[in-house]
C-alpha cells in the first residue's frame, strides 16, 4: 500500500506533466509509471536509458537497479 502522501504527491507531478511542465524526479522506483523518459543511475554514472517502458520491460535491469522480484 502507498502512503496517502506519495499518492498525492504522484496525482499533483502528474497534473503538472499533462500541462507540459517538465520535471526533474529522482526516484528509486516508484515513480517510473509517471516517467516518459528514465535514466539509471549507479555509481553517479548513467547505465541505462531509455523509454520508463523499456526500462520497465528490462527484467534484468529490473531486478539489478529497481529492486524488482
Amino acid at each position: 500500500m502507498v502512503p496517502k502522501i506519495i499518492s498525492e504527491l504522484f496525482e499533483a507531478l502528474d497534473t503538472l506533466r499533462a500541462e507540459g511542465l517538465t520535471v526533474l524526479l529522482v526516484d528509486q522506483m516508484a515513480a517510473l509509471a509517471l516517467c516518459d523518459h528514465a535514466y539509471v543511475m549507479e555509481g553517479g554514472r548513467i547505465v541505462a536509458q531509455g523509454s520508463a517502458a523499456q526500462i520497465a520491460a528490462d527484467g534484468a535491469l529490473a531486478r539489478a537497479y529497481l529492486d524488482a522480484a
